[in-house]
């Protein structure tokens, strides 16, 4: 399964990904989880403008907002993927992907940027819905 890309096999990858969460959970007795990961970032930049604030609210007593393995595993993520693209070759500075260009125009970053971070809303309320 060759790639003309030069990206990485996609079942591969995903084989690797299947292999690191299962020893995830046989290694540290943890699921991979971000979304409290963005809810604790949320009150730790709160927490530099208020912190009485956060101190009062319900969900940041139960759920203090620090920096813990969820976190860095939100961050362990971004600098996988980065070295991931670099390694690859496919590593690419892009405002519009080639698939939105093709179907809504080249100029169209804003409105890209609109619906990326609506469907990111989305996912995260549906994931802190869902528990995590």
């Amino acid at each position: 399964m060759r790639r003309d890309d030069g990206g990485w096999n996609p079942y591969l990858a995903g084989a690797l990904s299947g292999v690191v969460g299962i020893l995830s959970v046989w290694l540290a007795g943890k699921y991979f989880g971000a979304s409290t990961s963005f809810a604790r970032t949320a009150g730790l930049i709160e927490q530099l403008f208020g912190p009485e604030r956060v101190a009062q609210m319900d969900y940041f007593i139960k759920t203090v907002p620090k920096i813990d393995w969820q976190w860095m595993f939100v961050v362990g993520i971004f600098l996988g993927a980065l070295i991931s693209a670099v390694t690859s070759g496919s590593f690419r500075w892009q405002a519009v992907p080639d698939m939105w260009a093709d179907r809504f125009g080249a100029g169209s970053a804003v409105s890209r940027g609109v619906v990326a971070f609506a469907g990111g809303v989305v996912a995260m309320f549906g994931a802190r819905l869902a528990g995590g």
